[in-house]
């Protein structure tokens, strides 16, 4: 349910590396995620450019349920950000981990990425 070749963070983030950009990492958020959110109407992305820190806030989703925070899983500068959801928020409901990825950080330690949890972590931590 949870690919294998991704790291997760206790906010339901995925990263995947390496991203599009040399020394980068693709961020979305979970199955788990989008399913509690419910329909994603809205998202409110950082900007190419922005310097994000692990653990903060940097963006919202926004469902017909809720408005939920977006957290940065490493810090880095943002290079890239998923333009398609613009016109089309519910690709993060229907292909969380492919179309419907959020941005990209140029993350400034690697090591950040090694200490997320891999996919049977995260499983486990939500079988509780």
């Amino acid at each position: 349910m949870y690919p294998e070749n991704l790291k997760y963070t206790s906010e339901h983030e995925w990263v995947r590396t390496p991203g599009d950009a040399a020394g980068s990492v693709r961020v979305g958020i979970t199955d788990f995620a989008q399913d509690a959110l419910g329909d994603i109407v809205y998202v409110s992305l950082p900007q190419v450019g922005d310097s994000v820190t692990a653990g903060d806030t940097c963006g919202e989703l926004e469902s017909t349920k809720s408005v939920s925070d977006i957290y940065a899983p490493v810090t880095g500068e943002v290079v890239a950000t998923n333009a398609a959801l613009d016109q089309t928020p519910e690709l993060v409901n229907s292909d969380p981990y492919e179309a419907g990825w959020l941005f990209e950080v140029s993350v400034s330690d690697a090591a950040q990425v090694d200490g997320l949890m891999d996919a049977a972590t995260y499983q486990s931590s939500l079988d509780g």
